[in-house]
């Protein structure tokens, strides 16, 4: 590390003493956990909220500068950076006891929050909501592959469909049974393009199960191959139940 960008972690020998140090001097209590690959420069503050990973913390190289980020369910919820150690602390101690975005943005500005995190404090329903409304929107603003608008619309016609979280790769779209990346993909069905069929997958990108000369055709074939009983998505992961 830059010594004379960082004289206090230099001092204390790493960026996890450092903010130890800058917490006892705050007299707030932080749950500083190794981060991973355990740099001098790298620091984690973990949560007592279930679903909320360590709040991650990494140093900037030409100026000085923290950057934080923090995850929940495979959604990032918060990301900021500040030159001032002090924010970093407070911003930890929020995290850590679980409050609410909106008000840790509001007592630290250098803090964002994406809409799709907002939608998570409401629920998976609001996070599956969201992006089928900006799944339209893409839709919309691609007049020029109609195609595409067709199948967006066919699939969100059905009730099936519209419960799982929508994602689109390179025009594909694909069906998550949870909200957060990486995605648990159900079912996925490629547009019509150049005259080609849809073609219904069990990935985005893999070998055609079925293929279907209309979008309605194709989502009803995309339905067909779901999983029996599969409801609404849910909050989390593939990776693993968060």
């Amino acid at each position: 590390m830059d010594s004379e960008l960082y004289p206090d972690l230099a001092a204390a020998g790493s960026l996890t003493a450092a903010l130890e140090q800058r917490a006892a001097e705050l007299a707030v209590e932080l749950m500083l956990v190794p981060h991973e690959g355990g740099s001098a420069v790298t620091a984690g503050i973990a949560s007592s909220v279930p679903g909320r990973k360590p709040l991650s913390i990494y140093i900037g190289v030409d100026s000085r500068l923290f950057r934080v980020s923090g995850w929940g369910q495979g959604i990032e919820l918060i990301t900021g950076a500040t030159p001032d150690l002090t924010d970093v602390v407070r911003a930890g101690v929020g995290w850590g006891q679980g409050r609410h975005l909106r008000e840790l943005r509001a007592d630290l500005p250098f803090l964002y929050s994406s809409e799709r995190a907002e939608a998570y404090e409401c629920g998976p329903a609001a996070v599956v909501e969201l992006q089928w409304r900006k799944m339209r929107e893409q839709a919309a603003e691609a007049p020029d592959f109609p195609e595409f608008g067709a199948l967006v619309e066919a699939a969100h016609a059905d009730p099936r469909l519209r419960q799982l979280y929508v994602f689109s790769s390179h025009w594909t779209l694909g069906f998550s049974s949870c909200t957060g990346f990486p995605f648990r993909n159900e079912v996925a069905i490629a547009p019509s393009h150049n005259g080609s069929p849809y073609r219904v997958m069990k990935h985005p990108h893999h070998n055609a199960i079925a293929e279907t000369t209309t979008a309605e055709d194709a989502v009803a074939s995309a339905v067909r191959h779901l999983p029996t009983g599969l409801g609404p998505a849910v909050a989390g992961s593939a990776e693993r139940d968060e």
